[in-house]
């Protein structure tokens, strides 16, 4: 009996990994795909700082042109893990929020106050192709200027791969963890399409938050739990609150 990961990668592998350690079988099913996007901007656009909320943001950039001058802009990130990822990348100025879109807005009006940040100044906001939430809006009703670029987007995948089709249809999954409501919905759908649903509705649906897990019970699963905290560490505490004890 396996664990499926729905993460999309690199963050797929780390995850397996973590429970690998906790001697748990993983099976990997990474819902969506990441696809750059070409950074297209005016050349002599002047920014004050930049925004992230998402490390795949930076990684859309990383190898290209714009990089060399993007990493010299003080960098404003959602949190720790992105902040890491910002100064690996070259950013030397980072600052992180160390919590969700509300803390980081909350960061940039503090900044503000601090005299960190001049509020004239114009925000890049590095972003992804589909948001869960409009943050430049937001930030432009506390009276600052953003620029959005989409660096990035994270393509649904339509299929399972066949070791996965092969697990659910054997009753060989003992739970599947789900990390946002796009890859959810990739996951059911994708089940559907194998002819595994039956299946994999009748597994352990372990879930981020209660958003996600109205994915699944939408699609008919009957075994969902949320995770206490929406965070990773709680997920996995999740998996030992589960009925009936995990195989090793």
């Amino acid at each position: 009996m396996a664990i499926l990961i729905t993460r999309p990668q690199p963050d797929n592998d780390t995850t397996s990994a973590a429970l690998r350690g906790r001697g748990l079988a993983v099976l990997a099913a990474p819902m969506l795909r990441f696809e750059q996007m070409p950074f297209q901007d005016d050349a002599d656009a002047k920014y004050g700082a930049a925004i992230v909320t998402s490390a795949n943001a930076l990684r859309a950039i990383a190898d290209q042109p714009v990089r060399d001058s993007l990493i010299k802009l003080p960098l404003f990130a959602v949190g720790d893990k992105t902040a890491d990822a910002a100064r690996e990348l070259g950013f030397a100025d980072v600052i992180s929020a160390d919590g969700d879109a509300n803390a980081l807005r909350e960061l940039m009006v503090a900044s503000v106050k601090a005299k960190r940040l001049k509020k004239s100044s114009t925000l890049l906001y590095l972003a992804g192709a589909d948001l869960a939430r409009d943050l430049a809006g937001e930030l432009g009703g506390r009276g600052f200027s953003v620029v959005t670029h989409t660096t990035y987007r994270m393509a649904p995948v339509t299929s399972l791969p066949p070791d996965v089709v092969a697990a659910l249809a054997t009753g060989g999954i003992e739970a599947v963890l789900h990390y946002s409501r796009r890859s959810a919905r990739a996951f059911f759908t994708a089940a559907q399409a194998a002819a595994v649903e039956i299946s994999a509705l009748a597994t352990l649906h372990g879930c981020l938050s209660d958003s996600i897990a109205s994915v699944a019970r939408d699609a008919g699963a009957t075994q969902v739990m949320v995770a206490r905290t929406p965070d990773e560490p709680a997920l996995f505490n999740l998996l030992g609150r589960a009925n009936a004890p995990l195989s090793r």
